[in-house]
């Protein structure tokens, strides 16, 4: 797959799926911007990628090489899907889905990081991250 610069947009939503997993098509845009020539910016890696990889079974350093020698994202599907146990993808879902700000050690640190999801109510980590996101490139209006 070509890199991607996450400096120029955003991954793909947080809720976003692919053969059935939330977060696998963000994981993948993270990991395109990676490879040389990719710009990760001010993405990283540990986090929600690093847990899905981690209840898929799957090192960070395989699904980089999945993902450098895919041709598409169904091509990178395939692999996961060949290298876990495709039974255990809803409640993988679910976790990510259902993990809100209450259920951090610290949700006062996370809203300091996070000032969105306080100023628009979210509590569900997957929409903060997609709505830091939109805000991150919002196309600053004109006066």
């Amino acid at each position: 797959m070509k890199p991607l610069d996450l400096t120029q947009h955003p991954p793909r939503r947080a809720g976003e799926r692919l053969d059935g997993l939330v977060l696998l098509p963000r994981t993948i845009d993270k990991l395109r911007a990676s490879l040389p020539g990719g710009n990760i910016g001010s993405y990283k890696i540990p986090g929600f990628s690093t847990k899905l990889l981690e209840l898929l079974g799957v090192s960070e350093a395989d699904m980089l090489e999945a993902v450098r020698t895919a041709s598409t994202d169904d091509d990178v599907a395939a692999w996961v899907r060949a290298q876990s146990d495709p039974s255990k993808y809803p409640k993988i879902n679910e976790h990510f889905e259902r993990r809100t700000v209450a259920d951090l050690a610290d949700p006062e640190d996370y809203h300091r990081r996070y000032p969105i999801a306080k100023r628009l109510g979210l509590t569900r980590l997957i929409d903060v991250l997609d709505a830091d996101d939109a805000e991150s490139f919002a196309t600053p209006k004109s006066s």
